[in-house]
Parts: structure tokens; C-alpha cells; sequence
């Protein structure tokens, strides 16, 4: 295939698909069936959100989304590329260029300031510390954080920090944003105001996202809300 083939492909693909997903965890003696022939798919541009009860599989649906773990059985699709066989390394970049990631908890580096938390995903890709730099101040000032930018982790907000979340996973430009409960750890004008955010800025930027909460009101603002249940992937209406 060439390139333009490849281009092709990518363009007409969905973002995200996952095809007759499955994945069992062995606890003691027995097995735990988590999803059992989940099936979803994530157009360009498409927000989406994932509801269910604690233990349902929201975060191992997501987990094997991002490519952070393989199912036992079914085919991941991003962006026109099927993972299933691919090496470790070729999982690795598809998983930076192709997948934001923003979680419950931050997991921003605290040793680093926000501005250092955008460059380094940047540089570890192979762009340069100027670029990259400049990219990282633009960013931080569109989630509205200019005046912030030196301060580590631990000198800023909760919310302050969850907008660095979100920056640092668009930084690359991904096809598809992956949060799980990305507001579970605000309070609740806190986590409306950075869901906002979140949603604003992933439909600027025209990437298809899931989003996982257990937030109703929250999950009725999306393009479609999906619900887990017996393993399966149901859509739900509010």
C-alpha cells in the first residue's frame, strides 16, 4: 500500500473501532468476565460518552482503546489501523500520535512546571525543544492558563491541574481523546467548568473522543451517550 493508499484510509476510517471485543481477569481460581463482545465505533469528530456502574468495564474498555492492554479476543482499530499482531514498538507510536489521554487524577510530573509537562511529550516525539516550547505556551493560554505556566503541579488548583491534563493530551495533535471520570476528583462547578473545557477544545480541534463518567447531566451534553452492561456496549438515551 502507498502512501496516498494509507492517507486515503485514514481519511475514510472511523477514529475509533472496536470489533467483537473481549477481556476475562483471573481472580483466585475463577475467571472474571468483564466485556464480552463489546463492539463501538468513534467518528471523526464525534463526541461520545461511556456510562456504567463502578466494576462495569468502563476503564478496561478505554484501557484497551488506548492500546495500554490487549484484549483476549476481538480487533482494535485507530484511525484506519488495525493493532492486532503489531510489534510492541509499533503499538507504542501509534499509541503517541494517535491517542490523548486524560485520566481521573492528573498524573502530571510534579518535578516539572505545566509548561514542562506539554514539552516533554512533544521532544520524546522528535520535535524541538523551541517548537515545542512554543506550541506548549499557546496551548496552556487557549485552556487559560497563561499566567501559569512556571508553576509545578503542586502550586496549582485542582481544576488548574486538570486543565494541564487536557492540554498535555492534545499537545500532539491525537485523531482520538480517550478521559475516564476526567471531572470524578473536582467539585461540581469545578468539574462542569473543566468538562466544558474539555468538550470545547476536543471539537476545535475536530478528534473523535470517549468519555467515561458517572456524571448524567454531564454525558447528555455529548453527540451520543453508550452505556456498559453484561459486557456489552448499549446506546442510552437521557
Amino acid at each position: 500500500m502507498n502512501n496516498s493508499d494509507t492517507q486515503m484510509e485514514e481519511q475514510d476510517a472511523p477514529v475509533l473501532l472496536l470489533k467483537d471485543i473481549y477481556r476475562s481477569f483471573t481472580q483466585g481460581r475463577h475467571d472474571l468476565d468483564v466485556l464480552k463482545g463489546a463492539d463501538l465505533v468513534i467518528e471523526k469528530g464525534e463526541m461520545v460518552a461511556l456510562t456504567g456502574p463502578s466494576g462495569s468495564g468502563k476503564s478496561t474498555l478505554l484501557q484497551i482503546a488506548g492500546l495500554l492492554e490487549p484484549p483476549n479476543k476481538g480487533d482494535v482499530i485507530i484511525d484506519g489501523h488495525k493493532v492486532k499482531d503489531k510489534a510492541d514498538k509499533t503499538r507504542t507510536l501509534l499509541r503517541r500520535s494517535k491517542i490523548g489521554f486524560v485520566y481521573q487524577f492528573h498524573h502530571l510530573l510534579p518535578d516539572f512546571t505545566a509548561l514542562e509537562n506539554l514539552i516533554l511529550p512533544q521532544m520524546i516525539g522528535g520535535t524541538s525543544r523551541k517548537q515545542a516550547s512554543d506550541k506548549a505556551f499557546w496551548l496552556l493560554d487557549k485552556v487559560g492558563l497563561k499566567k501559569r505556566v512556571t508553576h509545578f503541579p503542586g502550586e496549582l488548583s485542582g481544576g488548574e491541574q486538570q486543565r494541564v491534563a487536557i492540554a498535555r493530551a492534545l499537545i500532539n495533535d491525537p485523531a482520538l481523546l480517550l478521559a475516564d471520570e476526567p471531572t470524578g476528583n473536582l467539585d461540581p462547578d469545578t468539574a462542569a467548568e473543566v468538562f466544558e473545557l474539555l468538550v470545547e477544545t476536543a471539537r476545535n480541534a475536530g478528534l473523535g473522543a470517549l468519555i467515561a463518567t458517572h456524571d448524567y447531566a454531564l454525558a447528555a451534553k455529548m453527540d451520543r451517550s453508550l452505556k456498559i452492561e453484561h459486557g456489552k456496549i448499549l446506546t442510552t438515551a437521557f
